[in-house]
């Protein structure tokens, strides 16, 4: 196998000459075996950092700081990289020590090998093409780094917001689908008072809406960015124009409105847009998890439980109890929440651990973000078509379990008054025998009048009491 020899601080190494990255990224391949999962698995982080050269290498050439040959070469390379190719050149682990500064290498020398290729030149020629001096011009890991997280968070939330969607949607279909089948309502576990499954689908379809809205809000505080804060944001060995001139490039280059901040010294070391980020995705993970608990127990059974609804057959239940079949879908949903849910200690304290004037952690911040991110946009699609969109209801049992409830007392309250009510309740309970049989036999209303009040809409929304 043909070899190069590359050079740094370090020293002189060999490097295959099939490979596009250079001698950094193979010092950060060998020293950061932890994860095992590298940047080419998440090609929207790759797709940004190469956003984020190319605009870099546009500024500067307007500038006058970067020949136009070298321009060319650097973006039509990152040109390339954004439709796909080279992809498995970016073999960095995920979490590494020196606040991304490998992952920075890494894109700065398959840029640079490529560019050379280009240019007519072999890979490692860096005399007419370097990673440093051409391809980082203007930049430090610093800025760069973070600047290209931002934007690869910012895609990434529209994928989770329209896996958000499609579920939001399924479960409305379903409230609609069931807005005629009336069910006991309960509270703490016990009978309290009619509704309809229409109704409790709709609440969990309005919760995935509400929190489709905080996730756009959180959004937007990645649309700020460092980039031209170089080292610790004050812009060092940068030209006086290149901030602005890049932030208007880097629009350009992603179409999107990322905006220089205010403050770069602030802006270099702050990191609490992502726990912002990360506190939404905590409660979007707590409160989808909650949805899922309330469908297992809706479907528990099928003798033996609530039995309320059916959830599709996915798969056999056991390897020893013949017949039965688990909610595996919503199990599965609800280890993901789990895994979001702890995946935010993680970056809570990657984010306090920040020291002076840069943060150090942000590949650790970055892993858990974009993996909570990726898990839950799957658990919500898979949620939605393999679960919610097969859910059936067991109408005529939703209603015997409402005919036969204590908790329909709770409607004659208003017509009979509390003392009578609670002395129905407690018949009731002591005998056996209906709510309904026991107001009948009394007399403390006409067969009319309690079919009136039972009647299904007229107990699942305010009504005047005559």
């Amino acid at each position: 196998m043909t070899k190069r020899m590359e050079h740094d601080l370090i020293g002189d190494r060999e490097i295959s000459e099939k490979v596009y990255y250079g001698v950094q990224t193979l010092r950060a391949k060998e020293n950061f075996n932890i994860t095992g999962i590298t940047l080419s698995q998440f090609p929207a982080f790759i797709t940004s950092l190469v956003k984020v050269k190319k605009s870099c290498a546009l500024a500067n050439y307007e500038l006058g700081l970067l020949e136009e040959n070298k321009k060319n070469a650097i973006c039509e390379a990152c040109d390339e990289i954004m439709d796909g190719a080279l992809h498995e050149e970016f073999v960095v682990d995920m979490i590494q020590g020196g606040a991304g500064t490998s992952i920075n290498m890494n894109a700065n020398e398959v840029i640079a090998n490529r560019g050379l290729e280009i240019l007519g030149h072999k890979k490692g020629e860096y005399a007419f093409l370097h990673p440093n001096n051409d391809v980082n011009k203007s930049q430090s890991t610093n800025d760069s780094y973070p600047t290209a997280f931002r934007i690869a968070l910012y895609e990434k939330i529209y994928e989770l917001v329209d896996a958000m969607t499609i579920l939001k949607n399924s479960l409305g279909k379903k409230s609609k689908e069931f807005k005629d089948i009336i069910k006991m309502g309960r509270t703490q576990l016990q009978d309290a008072v009619p509704m309809t499954l229409g109704q409790e689908f709709h609440s969990f379809s309005t919760m995935i809406e509400e929190d489709i809205q905080r996730l756009l809000e959180a959004q937007q505080l990645v649309r700020e960015m460092n980039l031209g804060a170089t080292a610790i944001g004050t812009g060092i060995n940068s030209h006086p124009e290149y901030a602005h001139l890049v932030e208007e490039k880097l629009q350009d280059v992603t179409g999107r409105p990322f905006k220089t901040a205010k403050d770069l010294v602030e802006a270099t070391q702050d990191t609490g847009a992502y726990v912002q980020i990360s506190g939404v995705l905590k409660r979007i993970a707590t409160k989808i998890s909650k949805i899922c608990n309330d469908l297992r127990l809706l479907s528990s059974g099928p003798r033996a439980g609530l039995n309320e609804i059916n959830l599709p057959a996915m798969q056999p239940g056991s390897s020893i109890m013949p017949g039965k079949v688990n909610p595996v879908i919503p199990e599965v949903v609800n280890q993901v929440a789990f895994q979001v849910i702890g995946a935010d200690v993680t970056i809570t304290l990657a984010s306090e651990g920040g020291q002076l004037q840069l943060n150090v952690f942000e590949p650790v911040i970055a892993f858990n973000l974009f993996n909570s991110i990726n898990m839950m946009k799957n658990a919500f699609e898979t949620l939605a078509n393999k679960c919610i969109d097969g859910i059936t209801a067991n109408k005529e049992h939703c209603k015997n379990l409402v005919v036969n409830s204590i908790g329909l007392v709770t409607a004659l309250n208003p017509h009979i008054g509390y003392e009578n009510s609670t002395s129905v309740a407690k018949e009731a309970l002591d005998s056996g025998q209906s709510v309904y049989d026991i107001v009948l036999k009394r007399g403390l209303l006409t067969k009319e009048e309690l079919e009136d009040i039972i009647k299904p809409e007229n107990m699942i929304k305010p009504r005047l009491i005559k």
